[in-house]
């Protein structure tokens, strides 16, 4: 299939494509006739794959990594520990994130207290 037709069927732009081709994500695909760019129900398949792996928030570099262990390991099972490596890191970072962000936000409100509190010993005095 030509590019319109499979960006179509992956709910894709055909500039997503060229740019995961850029990156590596898509392998290189053939061209016949008038130099047409064609796609095979295996690249639709990866591409199904990398719009997946997206879904669970890994960026493009992370897939990049993920993707050849799924294509090398036809159970997933290589891919899935990776992609639960990179989950697990994910959610660790976005706990201190969170803490970090708690912490901020409990001298914030020490901060407007005290202002307050001066404000208004300098309106009663």
């Amino acid at each position: 299939m030509r590019i319109g037709e499979f960006a179509e069927q992956a709910g894709v732009t055909p500039r997503t494509i060229r740019y995961y081709e850029g990156l590596g994500l898509l392998g290189p695909n053939e061209r016949e006739g008038h130099g047409f760019r064609y796609y095979t129900e295996a690249e639709l398949t990866r591409l199904k794959k990398i719009d997946a792996l997206k879904q669970l928030g890994l960026s493009l570099e992370e897939i990049g990594e993920v993707l050849p262990l799924y294509c090398d390991d036809p159970t997933g099972v290589r891919g899935k520990r990776r992609v639960l490596e990179i989950l697990r890191r994910q959610l660790s970072e976005t706990d201190e994130k969170i803490e970090t962000l708690q912490q901020l936000r409990s001298d914030l409100q020490l901060n407007i207290s005290r202002i307050q509190a001066h404000l208004e010993q300098q309106r009663s005095g």
